[in-house]
């Protein structure tokens, strides 16, 4: 047995809470131990020494390295302690707290046995439920639709269709989006998540000069309620995108900090070195580069109560859905546990997404973030399907080692994502082959988690990286392949069931085809994929198979 790869830690992904009285309990071992058996010894904490139940672990998750074995508990007592007992070619091993042992006294468990001391309702991570099923459809506001025809077009530099640069201005707007909300609800979309809207001089909003002013160019505060309006009216969500790492170089405070230097009021607002901002010299800290983007100091409380009111006002006055945490890891972790305070406070259901691109575990303990864009899971589909840098057995094992970076609620409100407005276009990744976009999407809806949509993704948008990645949407019905729409339709309403938002994972392979089980009750549904150029275990090449089926 290779001890070195054993690892359990409580009160973590490794142990938490799924109910009041549900408890998951995981125990990582080496990947090439296989006639290893592992059995969970359990029992209330203050009759643990004197009284244990049993009961075998299954070995439900493996990736490159290990394997997972995972139980799921319902207790009548909440204070509890436990150990394991492995058993290997004949031999039996106890793991505690002292690591792997010949024996184990029980007598003695109060000192070195794995705990979860209480079961407490505040610390549990409660899984935001209509994210399970969520389809969202992510929408780049200026490239998507023009509605007001009326408005002020002096700023439209492009023609609808043209190649964009990194200045471009189309036209699109809110009322566009309205004016389309029965298409995505035909679709089959249920929540639209909507890149800044705020008073910008950019195509892209992310250098935000008032955050509680829709920009112009997009509408007004009445169309923007108007569009939550009429997606509630359909059962769909409004999520926004918080800026609140950084602002504009324009926005008023960071202006009259430029003005007075040290004698400004907003000094501590922003991270600079020196008496006084030069943005030639960028003496302050900024985005990225970017010095008309200044970072914002979420570590000074007038800065926090700033952008709470911001993040509850648009809860209170227009009844969004949820925030998307633009470039989430850099703003500070005190911050992030307020905003969850406050926004859980205003509205329970509001789901708070991350923008973190690598494994965020330690915001994601219940205490900060719902969930994140799952970038992991955009890369692993990069490597499988565009790449081909990963066999169906090496994608199985990337697949579950990212479902092992969380706990189980979180991973139901991961917002799965094949592209975005900062990446190229996955159409254009996989060499513009409807077969094997089809069969990504297929996997983003079999897989736990929120689906996300890039706008234009049903109608095989091409695009390289930004700007590019932002064309516009091409609305002449004649250039669609309609077959491949309607299939994206199709794969769409696999979502709405059950089994697909509640049911259990088990991600495995079998020789050259990737295998996503879903298991609910007495039902199991199954996602096959053959990325070969022969069929394979009865699925075509570069094709899906969807299987469900009741269990005797």
């Amino acid at each position: 047995m290779n001890q070195y790869a054993l690892l359990h830690t409580p009160d973590s992904r490794y142990c938490f809470a799924v109910g009041k009285n549900e408890i998951v309990i995981r125990l990582r071992a080496a990947k090439e131990d296989e006639n290893m058996r592992v059995f969970l010894v359990y029992g209330p904490k203050y009759q643990f020494q004197v009284e244990q139940l049993e009961v075998e672990m299954t070995a439900h998750y493996e990736d490159n390295l290990y394997k997972y074995y995972e139980k799921r508990l319902q207790l009548d007592d909440v204070r509890l302690a436990y150990i394991f007992r492995i058993e290997e070619d004949g031999e039996k091993y106890y793991y505690s707290e002292d690591g792997l042992t010949k024996e184990y006294s029980f007598p003695e468990a109060f000192y070195n046995f794995f705990q979860m001391p209480y079961i407490n309702e505040n610390d549990r991570i409660e899984t935001v439920d209509w994210m399970r099923g969520a389809i969202f459809y992510q929408i780049f506001v200026d490239r998507f639709r023009v509605g007001n025809t009326d408005k002020d077009i002096s700023y439209v530099n492009m023609r609808w269709g043209e190649k964009p640069t990194p200045k471009s201005f189309a036209g699109g707007d809110i009322r566009g989006i309205i004016e389309k909300l029965d298409y995505l609800e035909d679709l089959g979309v249920n929540a639209i998540y909507l890149t800044p809207i705020f008073l910008s001089k950019s195509n892209h909003k992310y250098d935000i000069e008032d955050y509680k002013k829709i920009d112009p160019m997009f509408g007004t505060l009445d169309d923007f309620k108007e569009l939550v309006e009429n997606a509630h009216a359909r059962n769909m969500k409004i999520v926004l995108d918080a800026v609140f790492n950084h602002c504009s170089m324009k926005m008023d405070k960071f202006q009259d900090v430029l003005q007075k230097g040290r004698l400004s009021k907003y000094y501590d607002w922003f991270l600079i070195h020196g008496d006084k901002p030069d943005p030639e010299k960028m003496n302050y800290e900024c985005f990225a580069a970017c010095n008309y983007m200044p970072k914002l100091n979420t570590a000074n409380e007038e800065v926090q109560e700033f952008l709470l009111d911001i993040a509850l006002y648009w809860i209170r006055e227009a009844d969004i859905d949820g925030w998307r945490l633009d470039v989430s890891d850099e703003v500070s972790h005190d911050f992030w546990r307020r905003f969850r305070r406050e926004v859980k406070a205003q509205k329970e259901d509001c789901v708070i997404i991350g923008e973190n691109w690598h494994d965020a575990y330690s915001y994601l303990m219940g205490d900060q973030y719902d969930s994140i864009m799952n970038y992991a899971f955009t890369k692993a589909c990069l490597d499988y399907f565009a790449r081909g840098n990963f066999h169906a057995k090496e994608m199985a094992e990337k697949l579950n080692a990212i479902l092992m970076r969380n706990t189980a609620p979180v991973n139901h409100m991961m917002l799965n994502l094949l592209d975005s407005h900062d990446t190229h276009r996955f159409y254009t990744e996989v060499g513009k082959d409807k077969k094997k976009l089809l069969c990504a999407l297929a996997l983003e809806i079999v897989y736990p988690g929120a689906t996300c949509l890039y706008y234009g993704t049903e109608i095989c948008m091409e695009g390289g990286y930004d700007p590019d990645s932002r064309r516009c949407f091409n609305w002449n019905h004649e250039e669609w392949d309609m077959d491949f729409f309607h299939e994206v339709q199709e794969l769409l309403k696999l979502k709405k069931k059950d089994i697909l938002r509640y049911g259990i994972v088990r991600v495995s392979a079998n020789e050259d085809v990737l295998c996503i089980e879903r298991r609910l009750d007495r039902t199991r549904f199954i996602l096959k994929i053959n990325l070969s150029e022969q069929e394979c275990d009865g699925v075509e090449p570069e094709g899906y198979k969807v299987i469900e089926e009741v269990m005797s």
